[in-house]
């Protein structure tokens, strides 16, 4: 069967179909149309435009309060900076920041009706105070609020911070056992090996005890020198002559000497204490031959002993200037009026260090920041308290330029080891005691942001051999050591504890607390030509251990903090850069 549709119906479909394709075809007012429809998403768009506008300058506002409210926190008159200062302490500096930020807000938010939530710490860590505020804000919104949106998040934080003026204790430890009595130049060596007869005389060549070329300590023990006051040169094989004093003239391998009764200083010969030879001098100040003390060379100089009619004698000794007055510091190397020891050197070396330490508080403005003690040390480390001094030590002190240290540096050689000094004490190096010593003497660790937080620095000058032989009135001992393999002797040389015969890490304790070590390390020189019978090798111990020194010093300081120096001048510039590098890592570190 076949269905049709009914005409009337099908006319209808026929009139649509016409109505629709003349709506086709018919190009006219379209622009119209299509604006009317794209209307509403252009209003849409207009809108978020300025809703996020709005939303950007509310952000600028509330960045400038945060950034106003950290700034004001850490400001050099803010009461969070006072209170830091007087009692380390900054325990309302966050509701300082927040009432700070929320004050500014508030002049913001009068028209608008915002949601702000704050978050402020402020925190002191060593001497820089940090204040950060970070914030999070609603900003209503106009247009968007008709397509749901009736709020527009925004966030920001800012940081900011204030770093004192670090107060910085400085402790020097000052080697001053035997070892660092060696001349400071190669050239003063020669001097003193030239003219210093301390176990000379042929008869303590190898294989006995001497040193044919001249001792090169300026050392050895004051006891001892009576030997040289009461003796006779000794020349040729005859070996020193003991008799009444003054003596009368004698003879000895057809030379003749004469010993005045008014020379204060000793004569040249016997078991002579080198640091008096250093402290009188030697002219002329260079040598081409060595002296034998053999009554041969070097020939004797022209010319009369002063105050006498007597020629001269040959031998040992000749040059040195026996009727000068002692000097009591010895400033520069090469002079006739004494020979430069590395205490010396090292001496004149702290003095180049105040004077920076003073120049630097001229250029900040601010006076007593830094105190400096010196700490010197052989067997025991000698200390006064701060503000204080005694024979062998001056305590910290804020007077930089003050004639108590400035001289005392200057003179520093006097406490070399003669065997003189008890509080020092005498014979070896006891690094063991003397780091001990001054990790106990540093009571507190301060952070450097007050004159009454210091922070504590501690320099170490050595050459850097220790050994456990002490040594009083003509004794020998020894202290803290047991033989072993490593160290089988008291003398025998070894390095900075911890080793095989010291196995607590001095340094990395006074470390661990905070303190910062500086070591500078003055090479230790090889005895030249050692004598394997010398007091059971001692001076072939003593060469064996120098490569393991420089290990061990850095080892003990803190990093970037081991420098090396030998002359005079390296002595002064390492010294000088060393108290650079404390202030300029206390700045920044802290």
């Amino acid at each position: 069967m076949v269905t049709t549709v009914p005409r009337r119906i099908a006319r209808r479909f026929a009139q649509a179909r016409a109505a629709l394709a003349d709506f086709r075809a018919d190009k006219r007012a379209n622009v119209a149309v299509i604006t009317a429809v794209s209307a509403i998403p252009v209003c849409a768009a207009i809108g978020c435009v300025v809703d996020y506008a709005m939303a950007s300058m509310v952000t600028t506002k509330l960045q400038a309060a945060a950034d106003a409210a950290t700034l004001a926190t850490v400001s050099a008159n803010s009461p969070i900076i006072a209170s830091a200062k007087s009692s380390g302490s900054v325990s309302n500096g966050s509701t300082f920041a927040t009432n700070f930020f929320n004050a500014d807000v508030l002049q913001i938010n009068n028209s608008k009706n915002m949601s702000v939530s704050p978050t402020a710490t402020v925190t002191l860590s060593g001497a820089t105070v940090t204040a950060t505020v970070s914030y999070t804000a609603q900003v209503p919104t106009y247009f968007l609020g008709v397509i749901g949106h009736p709020n527009l998040a925004v966030s920001g934080s800012s940081t900011a911070s204030y770093t004192f003026t670090t107060y910085i204790d400085f402790y020097l430890m000052l080697d001053v056992s035997g070892s660092m009595s060696f001349p400071s130049t190669a050239a003063e060596q020669a001097r003193l090996m030239a003219v210093n007869p301390d176990n000379l005389h042929p008869s303590n060549s190898p294989p006995n005890n001497g040193y044919p070329q001249g001792c090169q300590f300026a050392c050895h023990w004051a006891s001892q020198n009576t030997v040289c006051q009461q003796t006779q040169a000794q020349s040729g094989s005859a070996g020193p002559w003991q008799g009444s004093w003054p003596p009368a003239p004698q003879q000895y391998s057809g030379a003749q000497f004469l010993i005045p009764s008014q020379w204060p200083n000793g004569y040249p010969g016997g078991y002579c204490l080198g640091y008096i030879i250093s402290r009188l001098g030697t002219t002329p100040t260079s040598f081409t031959s060595g002296c034998t003390n053999d009554g041969s060379t070097p020939a004797a100089p022209a010319g009369k002993i002063p105050g006498t009619n007597t020629a001269y004698p040959t031998g040992c000794g000749q040059y040195v200037n026996w009727t000068n007055s002692q000097v009591s510091s010895c400033s520069t190397p090469g002079t006739t009026s004494c020979i430069q020891l590395r205490a010396d050197a090292v001496g004149y070396a702290v003095n180049a260090l105040l004077s920076q330490a003073v120049t630097t508080e001229s250029n900040t403005g601010i006076s007593n920041q830094f105190r400096v003690g010196l700490f010197p040390f052989i067997q025991n480390l000698c200390t006064s308290g701060a503000g204080s001094s005694n024979s062998c030590s001056v305590g910290l002190t804020s007077s930089l330029t003050g004639g108590t240290i400035t001289t005392f540096a200057e003179q520093l050689a006097s406490l070399l080891d003669t065997g003189t000094n008890s509080t020092l004490g005498s014979g070896g190096t006891h690094f063991e005691n003397a780091l001990n010593s001054m990790n106990k003497f540093i009571t507190s660790v301060g952070t450097g942001i007050s004159a009454n937080s210091t922070l504590p620095y501690v320099f170490i000058v050595t050459d850097g051999s220790q050994d456990y032989q002490t040594y009083w009135n003509g004794n020998w001992s020894s202290q803290n050591w047991t033989s072993n393999a490593s160290v089988p002797y008291q003398n025998s040389a070894t390095i900075i504890p911890p080793n095989s015969e010291t196995t607590t890490d001095y340094c990395g304790t006074m470390k661990n607390r905070g303190i910062t070590v500086a070591v500078l390390y003055i090479p230790y020189q090889p005895i030249q030509n050692p004598n394997s019978s010398f007091a059971s090798n001692e001076d072939g111990y003593a060469n064996a251990n120098i490569p393991n020194i420089p290990a061990a010093l850095q080892k003990c300081a803190s990093p970037n903090f081991f420098y090396t120096a030998n002359s005079p001048t390296d002595i002064q510039n390492a010294l000088v850069a060393m108290f650079n590098q404390a202030v300029s890592t206390a700045h920044i570190t802290q």
